[in-house]
Order: structure tokens, then sequence, then C-alpha cells
């Protein structure tokens, strides 16, 4: 990426070299994320030099391992806690690892700065550098390019999933909003952890096709939602898009004690009033995953638990691929394969 707003490119770089402590991974694949979309457009401000290289879902191979011994002298090594070549998915919530948040496990939401494809190189790239193994999560038998996604397409809305599940005991309801690639894992994933009635909100007819297919027992258009009924119905709510209206919406189904959990960065907000939401509705945000979280998304995928369509472009074309995000031209995720 040359620069906010500028098409991307395709540059000739040298091969990372890893450090005491780092691995480098050949990458198999990495995820096209809406995140990276809000970064090349401008409307994030984050990254801290151009040109810079985005990608932050990534799968590829354990390359090599900086030099031991704890110095930054001797050449990078294939010995170390997974064999050469193995398939890992990285983890790319990097952070200090020392501060209160990382020692409790949480590394994604410490600095900004620390993310791979946002405060260090991404995965859009051959090569990608990690600072530290205990980031790789072995796939096992998995593909490393269909499996890019879950790292955060699917581990972004399974830590959601997991703050409302206390919730959504027999006979409740929870509603989704939004069914696009990460909506469509959260249907999976809530079909899989829990036996509540589950609907999904989505204005394209397509989607709710496919989340029903994935295990919704309710998929329909935010205009059909007065003539369901649900109003006030629901146990919890999980917005994937952020925006003004979905917000608002899932304000007017939230149940008394609903949880609502905002995911999507659509940059809405939501109003409260005199029992609006319903009287002790609790809201609040999920933000990524953590690393043991991710292993238990990997976990879940190797169950046959998880899935999703998966488009593959090389490199070259990441500029297009870019485009057909932005105009909601996918179905399913992109992963761009060097």
């Amino acid at each position: 990426m040359p620069g906010y707003a500028s098409a991307l490119e395709i540059r000739d770089l040298p091969v990372p070299e890893p450090g005491p402590g780092q691995v480098l991974v050949r990458v198999a694949g990495t995820g096209l994320c809406h995140s990276d979309l809000h970064l090349s457009t401008g409307e994030l401000q984050l990254l801290p030099s151009l040109p810079w290289v985005l990608g932050h879902e990534i799968c590829g191979y354990v390359e090599a391992y900086g030099p031991v011994g704890g110095g930054s002298a001797g050449a990078p090594t294939a010995t170390g806690p997974l064999e050469h070549g193995t398939p890992v998915a990285v983890f790319g919530g990097w952070g200090c690892g020392a501060c209160r948040v990382c020692v409790s496990g949480e590394e994604q939401l410490c600095s900004v700065t620390s993310w791979v494809g946002i405060g260090r190189p991404g995965g859009f790239a051959e090569y990608v550098l990690v600072p530290a193994v205990r980031h790789l999560v072995p796939l096992g038998d998995l593909d490393p390019i269909t499996s890019a996604p879950l790292t955060d397409a699917a581990l972004t809305p399974y830590r959601a999933v997991k703050k409302v599940l206390a919730n959504l005991v027999p006979g409740t309801t929870v509603v989704v909003i939004g069914a696009g690639g990460l909506g469509q894992y959260a249907v999976q994933l809530l079909r899989e952890l829990c036996s509540a009635r589950l609907v999904v909100v989505e204005p394209d007819a397509d989607r709710c096709a496919v989340a029903t297919a994935l295990g919704a027992d309710l998929a329909i258009s935010p205009e059909q939602v007065e003539d369901a009924g649900l109003a006030t119905s629901a146990a919890a709510v999980i917005d994937l898009v952020g925006s003004a209206a979905p917000l608002a919406l899932a304000g007017a189904l939230a149940a008394p004690r609903a949880q609502v959990v905002i995911v999507g960065l659509g940059g809405g907000s939501l109003a409260t009033g005199f029992l609006s939401p319903a009287a002790e509705v609790v809201v609040g945000s999920s933000f990524w995953g953590s690393r043991t979280e991710l292993a238990e998304v990997v976990a879940l995928a190797q169950r046959g638990r998880l899935t999703t369509r998966v488009h593959e472009v090389d490199l070259a074309g990441a500029e297009h691929a870019m485009r057909d995000l932005e105009a909601g031209k996918v179905d399913g995720r992109i992963v761009l394969v060097p």
C-alpha cells in the first residue's frame, strides 16, 4: 500500500530475517478484511509509516527461527518448538507481552501499534515475521489457505458469542445483525454452542438464504422485523454492522436484562433513554479475540464445525479484490495467495 486512498501495488522486498525469539512464516494465504479496506481508504489512519504491507488474517508454514542464545549474532535456524513446514494460523493481536492485559492472555487489547498488518508488516506478502512462537497455532490437517479467515472472521464473532452464552438458556432468542463473512461464522458458532432460537437480520436475500442453510431458525430483512414480532424479545443481540440503523434495531430488539454486543465498526451510536433500551440491558463491545480463543476456533474447524466460501486471489489481484469488497460484491471471504 503506497499511501492512503492509493491503489495497492506489488513491490519486491527482501525476505525478513528473524531475530532472537522471532519466527519467519511463509504465507499460504491472508484474508481480506473490511479493516484492510478502512486502512487503505484512510478512514483509519493508524499505520506507522507508508508504504505499508497490510494483512492480519494469516495462515502459513513455519520457515525459520531466529538465532538462539539471546544475542543478535548468528544465522536463522530451522530448529524450534514447531517443525519446519508446520502449517500454522498466525494470531495477529501482538502485544507488548508485559502489561496487565497481555499477562492476562488478552494481548489483542494491548497497543494497536503492535498488531500485525497495522503496527507491524502484515501478510499481503510471501513471508511475514512473527515476534514470538506463542503467536502461532498449529492447524493440523486444515488447509492453511481456506483457514486464513479463522484468525479474524471466525475469531471475532466467537469472542462475541462467548460473551452472551450465559443469557442463552433454552427458550430464549438470540439475534445476529448482519450475515456477511463474520455473520455466517456467528450463525455456525451459535448453532454449535447453544440451543436458543437463532434469528438473523440481513437486507440481502441471498445472504439470508445462506444463514438459513447454516442453521438460522429465521433469516429476515430489517423491514420484516416488525411483522415477525421481535420487539424486546431477544436475550442477546450481536451487531456485526455497527452503523446507526442496525444499532437502533439492536436496542429495539433487546429484552429486559438482555446483552447487546457491538462488533461492527460502522461508526453508529446507540441512543439511551427511560426504558430505551429495555430495563437493565447491558450494552458492550467485543474486539477480535485472544490466542487461546483462536486455538478454540481452530479446534472447532478441525471437528468440521466451521465452514465458509473462500475465493482465492493472487497478490496481483489484490486491488481488484479490495474494490469488490468495497462494493459489497464478495460472497464469503477473499484470501490473497502469494
